[in-house]
């Protein structure tokens, strides 16, 4: 074969760095927005936060924000002929509208001052065991114990394996930790240093008044029947206690009354917050999506350095330049995404309105398709938009992902989503008979009746998905 050269024309499609940009900040989440500003606030001095003068989130006065009549790819420029909405107001200035969300620095150092102030189980048992009458030898023992605990107040580790890591030296004996065991275990926390879980709530229940009813059949129950309990095997457990359903009813009881970790409220957990984008409430009669001025970067070019910019046209100020035209692009391409959002969101609200009437079992079946097809916007596009957004309803946040599903077909020839029918088994499960809970074929039976041709099996993984238990598990004395 000899080497030839070959022309050829083809088409390809090139991302310019705007669209780039623009695809990218899309599919950021609120906190991932900020993030992504404050590091461009620092890298490019031709940007700056303008004055945060926007109304609290929650204001009733609060001017709503509506879509803009555009049926543009959001990545695509939108044009800067913006009229009235729907409502009568005028549109958002994207350079000094909207505001960045207002400094939690007090709140988390008022959440971080508590959590400091807060002892962990450890300091808490420790401070209990110096106010405690031991001394000595006991108490460092103890001591140790309370060192060796996990996070729910458990000794993991065997007695024995603990004995043969102590050092020689310290001359601590199996029978010396078996007796700090015991010590530990009487500290003013019951439960507190158990090996197992039905040790933990036995010693929980030791520490009730010995009056109390069916306390003595809880611990056996505790000790060695907590599995057959666990499985509501009620009439295995009745013939080997002997016991009547008033009593086993009683000590069952007492023993889901009790903390399976006791350890845990000292866990030092971080709450997760979300910053909804859009607020969902009823405008005349009609709901409306508006955009959380809280969550929109307010954001504006430098003006000092622009000036400076436009008076000097050496090289020097090709860098300006450069930084000058990745500002605009930020800001127009901030003012694109929360337009598609809105968008969206408001598409989806449209859709939804049963929903937010009356809750879940008013949601109706939703694809991206049908958003995508109303919007003239791409499906990976409204993917994007969906995905880590939040909507702040009367009913609560959720993200915009929680507003799509499939949808199951119906006798009379419509769709019920699945949502709603999660909806309806937990209703069924909730005004069921505890003596006789319903199976999974009978609800398949009772959504039948109502038009609803649900398989048994779909309930059972619709049921899963609830973390309802499954019928024997839900019995009850």
């Amino acid at each position: 074969m000899k080497p030839t050269l070959q022309l050829r024309i083809s088409q390809h499609l090139t991302l310019t760095p705007q669209l780039q940009q623009a695809i990218r900040l899309l599919q950021l989440s609120t906190l991932d927005i900020h993030q992504e500003v404050a590091r461009m606030l620092d890298e490019n001095p031709m940007l700056e936060l303008a004055e945060e003068s926007a109304p609290t989130v929650y204001s009733t006065d609060a001017t709503p924000l509506t879509p803009q009549k555009s049926t543009e790819e959001p990545e695509q420029t939108h044009s800067d002929d913006r009229g009235a909405d729907d409502f009568g107001n005028e549109p958002a200035d994207w350079n000094t509208g909207g505001g960045m969300a207002r400094s939690t620095d007090d709140e988390d150092e008022i959440f971080q001052e508590q959590a400091a102030g807060k002892d962990s189980l450890r300091a808490h048992l420790h401070n209990q065991l110096t106010t405690s009458s031991l001394d000595g030898k006991d108490r460092k023992v103890v001591g140790l114990l309370i060192d060796a605990l996990d996070e729910n107040g458990y000794l993991a580790q065997n007695l024995e394996e603990l004995a043969e890591l102590l050092p020689a030296e310290l001359e601590i004996s199996l029978d010396d930790l078996e007796t700090a065991l015991v010590q530990l275990q009487h500290l003013d926390m019951p439960g507190i240093g158990a090996r197992s879980l039905g040790e933990c709530l036995s010693l929980q229940l030791k520490s009730l008044p010995e009056d109390t009813p069916q306390r003595d059949l809880a611990i056996r129950l505790a000790c060695d029947h907590l599995e057959t309990l666990g499985a509501h095997d009620f009439a295995r457990i009745k013939k080997l206690l002997r016991c009547s359903d008033d009593e086993l009813r009683t000590a069952q009881h007492l023993i889901t009354g009790l903390n399976p970790k006791p350890g845990a409220e000292f866990g030092q957990t971080v709450a997760d917050y979300v910053v909804p984008d859009v607020i969902v409430d009823k405008y005349r009669n009609k709901w409306r999506a508006r955009l959380n001025s809280e969550a929109m970067p307010k954001l504006r070019v430098n003006q000092i350095y622009a000036n400076i910019l436009q008076q000097r046209g050496d090289k020097n100020t090709s860098q300006l330049a450069t930084q000058l035209q990745e500002a605009k692009w930020l800001i127009k391409n901030l003012q694109q995404r929360f337009d598609t959002i809105l968008r969206v969101a408001q598409a989806i609200v449209d859709r939804q309105t049963n929903f937010l009437e009356h809750g879940e079992i008013g949601m109706r079946p939703l694809v991206l398709r049908e958003i995508a097809e109303e919007l003239d916007l791409h499906e990976s596009t409204i993917s994007r938009s969906t995905t880590q957004k939040f909507m702040l309803t009367p009913g609560g946040i959720y993200e915009f992902k929680h507003f799509f599903g499939s949808g199951l077909a119906m006798e009379s020839g419509g769709t019920c989503s699945s949502t709603a029918i999660r909806e309806l088994i937990k209703q069924l499960v909730g005004s069921e008979d505890q003596r006789k809970p319903l199976t999974d074929s009978r609800m398949s039976e009772i959504l039948a009746q109502q038009g609803i041709v649900v398989a048994r099996r779909t309930i059972a993984k619709y049921r899963d998905a609830l973390r309802i238990l499954p019928v024997n598990l839900r019995k009850s004395l």
